[in-house]
């Protein structure tokens, strides 16, 4: 994939491809702040009052909208309920650490709005719904010297950029994280193996069309390229087509 350093440095540039990168600082940002108009510190109350820590702020890229959930009360909600300006920076989490795309900056201008309650099974908490409807998107890029490029926002909102490299980075990593057991007994149902078997699991290269499994069994070590039946143009397809092929194409 094209990295965000490749792009032109003048302030200009194809709008699909700096919308492109400025989704996928999104999906996958290393560092998340937020300020909001007459608000001193909107993240100062996030936290749990019995600990006296600082809140932190937990953002989700839910198709191109910026979306946070906090509990009911919190300043985020009351300026979200006013609908008050917000200024969001995101340092990109994108590659390895320490590679030019860590360095990539997201700047996001827009007008917080309140989007109902949830309350949560397991805790009986009241969390609110909270998304920054943006109208001003900038991309700093410090390796091109400092070059900040005013993205279009109607290519930014595009749904053309779901599946973007930030989301497939995200989406792989939470497989292997939170979902190792799944992986270990895909692999070991539809290779014949015994769960004990299959040591570890981990996906890697995840596009629209396919993903690389790699496994290490009491044998030593594997891969498999899983190719889809069709590409995946939405996020709900890829997920699909990730399940199925784990459980039928590496037979």
């Amino acid at each position: 994939m094209t990295s965000l350093d490749s792009r032109r440095s003048t302030g200009t540039g194809d709008p699909r491809l700096l919308a492109a990168a400025a989704r996928s600082v999104l999906a996958c940002p290393e560092g998340v702040n937020l300020v909001v108009d007459g608000v001193d510190d909107v993240l100062d109350d996030l936290g749990d009052p019995a600990e006296g820590g600082r809140g932190e702020l937990g953002m989700q890229d839910l198709g191109g909208v910026p979306t946070f959930s906090s509990p009911a009360g919190t300043r985020l909600v009351a300026a979200a309920t006013e609908g008050r300006r917000a200024l969001m920076t995101l340092e990109s989490g994108l590659g390895r650490p320490g590679t030019p795309d860590r360095e990539a900056v997201l700047t996001l201008g827009g007008r917080l709005e309140r989007r109902g309650a949830d309350r949560c099974e397991c805790c009986t908490e009241e969390r609110e719904t909270v998304v920054l409807v943006v109208d001003v998107v900038v991309l700093t890029r410090p390796r091109a010297g400092g070059d900040q490029v005013r993205v279009p926002v109607e290519h930014f909102r595009s749904s053309v950029h779901d599946l973007n490299r930030g989301y497939l980075q995200r989406a792989t990593e939470h497989a292997n994280l939170a979902h190792q057991d799944e992986l270990r007994r895909a692999v070991a149902t539809t290779v014949d193996l015994p769960l004990s078997a299959v040591v570890g699991v981990a996906l890697h290269g995840l596009c629209p069309t396919g993903v690389e499994v790699q496994w290490v069994g009491l044998d030593g070590a594997h891969t498999r390229r899983l190719v889809f039946a069709r590409p995946a143009t939405t996020t709900e397809e890829l997920g699909d087509a990730l399940r199925r092929e784990l459980h039928a194409g590496l037979c």
